[in-house]
């Protein structure tokens, strides 16, 4: 059949096309420009991963090499309002966002194929590490073989319709085993260094540059105190919306022997709270806009294991159904760093149930 892979540059996506095209599909490779590159960064100024001109070249070698026909789409200003608005508006109302997700469920698995359907595909391919199984007609995500790169994370918020015309030619793949498929295929990018940044965002001037760029900040508008929990002021900073939950380094606070984490961030008094370890320490969090994979919810609590950001381990947790699409969710310990703004994202053994976003 006729598949669209969504080609950033990088190895996965390639290997995917590749692999793909080595099973009889007829195989047309569909990149996505989705930020000006140049514009708006320093000439010195490196962006932090998929997506950059580089990245698009790479993906046009790939193709000539694979010989299939190969496309860039500008898509910079649906990524603009569906990803990095929210991204902007989550760090100015003290959250901290997740963009990746946002970007799979509106750019990748919506737009982008709306734009393969115009092109006649009949599904369309990534490089994500997951797996889609079908039990009873129901489609299931799955974390993939190799669970130090699974990605079902970012991806908990696609439905039925989307699992159905989507393929994942990784899932059963270690990331090895696709570093070496594509060398012996002779892709230029088999050895390529991964990144883990934020796409959009310049790795010398960070993210809060993008927030004063987007929302047109003057110098010194964000600024404020930072306190300890008992509301003791400790310092003084350039803007509340340098920090996130959890975080200790550049905040340049002396005069504790104990480790300092930021607990609190309020954009109304500009304040940022500080504190032990302890103080980040959490047994509960409420979600809203949870979404079930399945397509129906579960009619009361149900037992999972539970994921609070990509990189954690799953702890098992009790999920309670609220009204207007909210959800509490018990964990059997506590966890640090429960983040506003954040997926939670809900696992039985292998099976991504769904998930949702962390409201408090």
């Amino acid at each position: 059949m006729k598949v669209a892979v969504a080609m950033s540059g990088g190895v996965d996506s390639s290997t995917a096309a590749y692999l793909l095209k080595s099973q009889g599909h007829e195989v047309v490779g569909l990149s996505m420009q989705m930020y000006d590159n140049l514009s708006n960064a320093p000439l010195d100024s490196t962006y932090g991963g998929c997506c950059t001109i580089d990245d698009l070249a790479d993906a046009r070698r790939v193709a000539w090499r694979l010989e299939i026909p190969h496309f860039t789409l500008n898509l910079e200003s649906n990524f603009h309002d569906k990803v990095i608005k929210p991204f902007v508006a989550g760090y100015l109302s003290g959250t901290t966002p997740s963009p990746c997700v946002l970007c799979n469920t509106h750019v990748k698995f919506d737009l982008f194929h709306q734009k393969a359907i115009a092109i006649g595909a009949e599904k369309i391919a990534t490089g994500h590490y997951a797996r889609i199984t079908r039990t009873n007609g129901t489609l299931e995500l799955r974390k993939a073989r190799d669970l130090a790169k699974d990605q079902t994370y970012f991806l908990f918020e696609l439905s039925q319709a989307q699992l159905a015309e989507a393929l994942f030619p990784l899932g059963e793949l270690t990331k090895p085993e696709v570093r070496d498929i594509a060398e012996e295929a002779g892709l230029s990018v088999a050895r390529k260094k991964e990144s883990y940044e934020i796409c959009f965002v310049p790795q010398k001037d960070g993210y809060a540059k993008i927030v004063e760029r987007e929302a047109a900040l003057t110098p010194g508008e964000g600024a404020g105190e930072i306190v300890d929990t008992d509301g003791n002021v400790v310092a003084q900073h350039d803007g509340y919306y340098h920090f996130t939950i959890g975080q200790r380094r550049g905040l340049s606070i002396g005069g504790s022997a104990e480790r300092t984490y930021v607990v609190d961030v309020n954009p109304f008094t500009k304040r940022v709270v500080v504190g032990p370890a302890s103080a980040l320490e959490k047994d509960e969090l409420i979600a809203e806009r949870v979404h079930w994979i399945a397509g129906t919810p579960p009619s009361g609590p149900i037992e999972v294991q539970a994921r609070v950001r990509s990189r954690m381990a799953d702890v098992a947790a009790t999920v309670t159904p609220l009204a207007n699409d909210r959800s509490r969710v018990t964990f059997a310990q506590k966890l640090r760093a429960v983040a506003p703004g954040q997926a939670v994202v809900f696992y039985q053994d292998d099976l991504c149930l769904g998930g949702a976003w962390i409201a408090r």
